[in-house]
């Protein structure tokens, strides 16, 4: 059996919200001695560039978490045109929703409406549209921002495990990011209807969005929030964060046209350009 596979069984029977409360209490802890051992030991581990942070010593950071979500100077990353990457990470699927499926890995679709929480209404909207999904590892920049200007119209807390979502589970555990614990982010923009799912995984304590603060961990039923009053957030602007590594999913109801160089496991940092939709500039 391929050691990947056996990686993604052996998540079935763990308990994977229990073991993420845990590790996002150390995350919290505020002991120096603590906090700052598990912040050098990560930044030696995963080669943390802390020269893009508006703060270049990981240790003056108050907790791990905080050093995780740090902030980057104002020009670290460029916003390109079109639809751009809204995180640091891997590219590990792109292309048409077809018949209402998208692709997560060879011999793995998941369906729109599934994703969103079983809202068939919403799924309809992306019939014909486009998606891309983003993977962040651990070493990573763990802000999350818009990959088009939109007006957020809803969001949808949708309870699930919390499987790992690196390459190895992607390929060998089904419908993975609609099984996972999500938020799902509705937008209306120039270009249509978008949306942004944040999706849990292992040891991610919390997902936070700028206008509502830390949403998950929540109760284990769908909740749905509308906006009546307008929350509007630029191309490129932050719209939330992981507390520890996961992926973004993003739809379009819209067909995107993406750029000829990108393929599939491509890495991406924030802001760069991955294609357009009919209408805007790329």
């Amino acid at each position: 059996m391929p050691l990947s596979r056996l990686f993604a069984l052996i998540q079935y029977p763990l308990p994977h919200h229990l073991l993420s409360r845990l590790v996002g209490q150390f995350a919290d802890c505020r002991l120096p001695w603590l906090k700052n051992a598990l912040i050098r030991a990560f930044v030696k581990q995963f080669k943390v560039d802390m020269a893009e942070a508006t703060e270049p010593d990981p240790t003056a950071h108050a907790t791990f978490n905080d050093f995780f979500t740090r902030e980057l100077k104002p020009d670290a990353r460029p916003i390109g045109e079109g639809v751009v990457s809204p995180a640091d990470g891997t590219l590990s699927q792109f292309g048409a929703i077809e018949a209402g499926q998208l692709f997560q890995a060879k011999g793995h679709r998941f369906s729109a409406m599934e994703l969103f929480g079983g809202d068939g209404e919403a799924a309809r909207r992306y019939l014909g549209g486009s998606f891309a999904t983003v993977y962040l590892s651990p070493s990573d920049y763990h802000r999350v921002h818009m990959p088009l200007a939109g007006t957020l119209t809803e969001m949808v807390y949708v309870p699930g495990r919390l499987f790992s979502v690196n390459a190895a589970t992607t390929e060998h555990v089904p419908n993975l990011f609609a099984r996972n614990e999500r938020l799902v982010c509705h937008f209306d923009t120039e270009y249509g209807p978008m949306a942004v799912v944040l999706v849990g995984a292992m040891i991610v304590a919390a997902i936070e969005t700028v206008w509502a603060g830390q949403v998950t961990p929540l109760s284990g039923e769908v909740r749905r929030i509308r906006f009546d009053t307008p929350v509007c957030l630029e191309r490129g602007e932050e719209m939330g964060r992981f507390k520890l590594g996961s992926t973004v999913v993003m739809a379009f109801a819209e067909p995107a046209t993406f750029a000829d160089d990108l393929e599939p496991g491509a890495k991406v940092r924030m802001g760069q350009s991955l294609g357009a939709l009919p209408g805007s500039d790329a």
